[in-house]
C-alpha cells in the first residue's frame, strides 16, 4: 500500500481551502464592491467614504497641478446620492491637459469610471474636452451639459483589461509598464476638469448606476395629431345643408352675361327714322 507523504497532504489541503474560499465567493457574490476599488480619488476635494463603502482618497494633486473648485457645494446636484454630493460638488481643472497615475500590479478586467457635473456653464460648447488612457482616447469631445444639462451628476464608464504586459481598450492595444495614466486633455472650449474617479476590478454590469435622469421620468412619446375627417357624412335629405361651399375655380374665358349686353345697335334705327320725320313734317307744313 501506498503511503502518502506530508507534502501531498499539504498540496491536498490548500487545493481544497482554495476551493472552498472560491465557492464562497460565488455563492456570497464575490468580493464587495468597495474590495475590488483598487484606487479612488475625490478631486480637487477632501477624503470621502460613499454610500458603497468606496473610499476616496484627497487629491494627491493638490498644491501640484491645476487648481481645486469647490463651486459647486452651493448647488444640489441631481441623480446623485445625497450623502454622496460633495463627489460631484468638487473638482480639479487645470488650463493645460493634466491627469492622475494608478498604479496596477495585477492583470485581469478593469473598470474606470469618471465622475462629473457642470456646475458653472448653463449652455453646452462651453466645455469641453477628451479623456486619454495612456494615450488612448477613450472620451472624445466631453461636453457636460450637453449630455445631461446643469447640475447633474454623470458617470463615464471606460472597460479595460491587462494581461500579459498589454493594455487593451476600445480595440486598441498597448504595452503596460505598471501604472495607469488617465489624462484630462485640453479642447478648444474653457478647461479639462474632473469631479472624483476609480478604478475597479470587474466588469461594467458591476458599477454602480446613477438615478434616473430627472428629464427622462415622466418623458413619454411624442403623440401624433389625429387627422381630422374632412369628409361630411352623406345624407339622403336634399334638404340637409352641406358644408360652406367652396369658391369655384373657373375653367376658361369668363361666359358674358346675357343681361349685361348692350342695346345701342336697337335704338340706332328709331333714332334715324325721327331724324328723317320731324323735317319733313316741318316741311309739309310750310306748303
Amino acid at each position: 500500500m501506498r503511503r502518502v507523504t506530508m507534502p501531498g497532504v499539504g498540496w491536498l489541503v490548500v487545493a481544497v481551502l482554495s476551493l472552498l474560499i472560491e465557492l464562497c465567493w460565488t455563492e456570497g457574490g464575490g468580493p464587495s464592491l468597495a474590495e475590488r476599488v483598487i484606487w479612488a480619488v475625490n478631486a480637487g476635494g477632501e477624503a470621502h467614504a460613499d454610500a458603497d463603502g468606496i473610499h476616496y482618497k484627497k487629491d494627491p494633486l493638490e498644491g501640484k497641478v491645476g487648481k481645486a473648485s469647490d463651486y459647486g457645494v452651493r448647488l444640489p446636484i441631481l441623480r446623485s446620492n445625497p450623502d454622496d454630493q460633495i463627489l460631484y460638488q468638487t473638482e480639479r481643472y487645470n488650463e493645460d491637459t493634466f491627469g492622475y497615475e494608478v498604479p496596477i500590479r495585477e492583470e485581469g478586467e478593469y473598470i474606470l469610471v469618471m465622475k462629473f457635473a457642470e456646475v458653472y456653464f448653463a449652455q453646452s460648447q462651453q466645455k469641453v474636452f477628451d479623456v486619454r488612457l495612456n494615450g488612448h482616447t477613450v472620451v472624445k469631445d466631453m461636453d457636460i451639459f450637453e449630455r445631461v444639462g446643469h447640475s447633474t451628476a454623470h458617470d463615464e464608464t471606460v472597460a479595460f483589461s491587462i494581461k500579459r504586459g498589454k493594455l487593451s481598450v476600445q480595440r486598441e492595444v498597448s504595452t503596460f509598464n505598471g501604472k495607469l495614466t488617465v489624462e484630462f486633455v485640453k479642447g478648444y472650449y474653457d478647461n479639462p476638469k474632473v469631479c472624483a474617479l476609480y478604478v475597479m476590478k470587474g466588469t461594467l454590469e458591476d458599477v454602480p448606476k446613477l438615478q434616473p435622469h430627472p428629464g427622462m421620468l415622466d418623458k413619454k412619446e411624442p403623440e401624433e395629431p389625429e387627422e381630422e375627417d374632412l369628409d361630411l357624412p352623406e345624407s339622403d335629405d336634399p334638404k340637409t345643408p352641406s358644408a360652406a361651399p367652396k369658391a369655384r375655380v373657373q375653367s376658361g374665358p369668363r361666359t358674358p352675361n346675357p343681361y349685361a349686353a348692350d342695346n345701342s345697335s336697337l335704338m340706332f334705327p328709331i333714332l334715324v327714322a325721327f331724324g328723317v320725320f320731324i323735317p319733313t313734317l316741318f316741311c309739309l307744313c310750310r306748303l
